[in-house]
């Protein structure tokens, strides 16, 4: 079964050159264009790309993550929302690293069977990297308007860690 799943993907390959081939389509050429077009995409969205994880950097390394985290504490706590989910809570929409470092850092600091582990874990599979998302889908075709997108995308994020709290709440007591 291991040489099945080894095999795999280089099977795919072949099977999708034979069928191509046989279709009298010149694979190499289809190849190197589907290439180029990726690159030409990854050019367009570099810049978008580079900047937010600049910025995400930059705001964890200056500690105003942290600052910015105490002075909403009173707001969590109103929601019913543990103050220590506030840092992944706002890094969880510009970098799915960070988020996913700062969820680590909770989980390992107050354990994974805990309530504040259960609920990082709960909201880094229910929300999105909103955006990074729109840097990189929105950038791979040209818009450029995003006016309605990032609100609407924000409130889902919102959604998503007020019902990841309360799922866990619901589930685990």
């Amino acid at each position: 079964m291991d040489l099945f799943f080894t095999m795999l993907v280089p099977m795919t390959i072949a099977l999708i050159a034979l069928y191509a081939a046989g279709r009298r389509v010149d694979v190499y050429s289809a190849l190197v264009k589907g290439a180029g077009s990726g690159l030409e995409t990854l050019a367009r969205i570099a810049p978008a790309l580079i900047g937010l994880m600049t910025a995400v950097y930059m705001l964890r390394a200056s500690g105003a993550l942290e600052l910015l985290a105490q002075a909403l504490a009173p707001l969590m706590g109103r929601l019913g929302l543990s103050p220590e989910l506030l840092p992944l809570m706002l890094v969880r929409p510009v970098s799915g690293s960070a988020a996913l470092g700062v969820g680590a850092e909770l989980i390992s600091a107050y354990g994974p069977d805990s309530q504040l582990g259960r609920t990082a874990a709960v909201m880094l599979g229910s929300t999105e990297t909103t955006f990074y998302t729109i840097a990189v889908y929105f950038g791979a075709v040209g818009i450029t308007k995003t006016r309605y997108a990032v609100p609407a995308a924000l409130c889902a994020d919102l959604t998503g860690f007020l019902a990841s709290a309360w799922a866990v709440r619901l589930c685990f007591g």
